[in-house]
């Protein structure tokens, strides 16, 4: 797992260093905006969503430019995600990655609009030139993560969360609202190489297979988590959903059960990538670290 610690920490630097560059620089009244998208996206955290699209496009040999410039994009949607999330409106957090939230660390005048710009310039990097000369490949990265972070993936997924605070939902129900909350970005992230690289349909599908199982995985591993975990080690607060009474695959499931269905799901996602043999080991790693991380 040594060898994956370091790919995810080397992948992580390198991302850092893109999103800095191409978030602008503000000197005047516009300057708060730009630090507040700095101090939310340049906290820290895994950066397992652009490690998997830097990942998933050495499987096709894609430029590191490109995959770069993808990975980045998609980390700026998942941290406007976040902002938007931990507002009072939304989960009402005041800590992420072990600091003050955004909208405590400036206002949630602020927060909103640097969320706002993060989903923005995420897009208008997908549509430059820089992160591929074929328009046909930019406008099908764009489309996909649209239908990622919007009303079909994620943004959707958030409607359903506030709805479960009066709901109760079944174990179909709580699927359906993960793999749509956290699953879609994930899957946009393991396609993404697949879509630089123009690879065939049978490639495509199997990383789509493989993210399907690992976005599933992921999320009842936070889910046990936010039932076992404390603050100091998630660097948020624990125990968020048993306090506003959300059904979860652990409420519903039990410890015991949630873990083994984790690791079913981890299981099954390595045997996605039989197909890419060897070049996909670190993929295959990324399963292991998913349902074994204590963050």
């Amino acid at each position: 797992m040594n060898h994956l610690e370091d790919a995810l920490k080397q992948t992580a630097g390198a991302v850092t260093n893109e999103i800095e560059r191409l978030i602008p620089k503000g000197d005047g009244l516009d300057s708060r905006l730009f630090e507040a998208m700095d101090y939310a996206v340049l906290a820290g955290g895994k950066r397992l969503r652009p490690f998997l699209v830097v990942t998933s496009s050495e499987l096709f040999n894609v430029s590191s430019n490109s995959a770069l410039r993808v990975a980045a994009a998609v980390e700026m949607v998942h941290t406007y995600s976040l902002i938007h999330d931990d507002l009072p409106a939304m989960d009402n957090d005041d800590l992420r990655r072990g600091k003050p939230t955004c909208h405590i660390k400036f206002d949630e005048a602020t927060a909103i609009l640097a969320g706002d710009s993060l989903l923005t310039l995420a897009f208008g990097v997908l549509g430059d030139e820089k992160t591929h000369s074929d328009a046909e490949v930019r406008c099908r990265l764009i489309t996909s993560l649209a239908d990622s972070a919007g009303g079909p993936g994620m943004v959707g997924g958030q409607m359903i969360d506030l709805a479960a605070e009066s709901e109760d939902l079944d174990i179909g129900a709580i699927t359906r609202l993960q793999r749509m909350k956290t699953g879609e970005l994930i899957a946009f992230s393991c396609v993404a190489g697949a879509i630089l690289g123009k690879a065939p349909d049978q490639a495509y599908h199997a990383l789509h297979g493989y993210a399907h199982d690992l976005g599933l995985a992921f999320q009842i591993t936070d889910d046990l988590l936010d039932t076992l975990g404390n603050e100091e080690d998630l660097g948020k607060r624990a125990g968020k959903d048993a306090d506003a009474g959300k059904a979860t695959f652990v409420s519903i499931l039990g410890v015991d059960r949630a873990r083994e269905q984790a690791d079913m799901l981890a299981d099954q996602a390595i045997a996605h990538l039989e197909m890419f043999d060897d070049k996909a080991n670190l993929l295959r790693d990324v399963a292991r670290f998913v349902v074994e991380r204590r963050n």
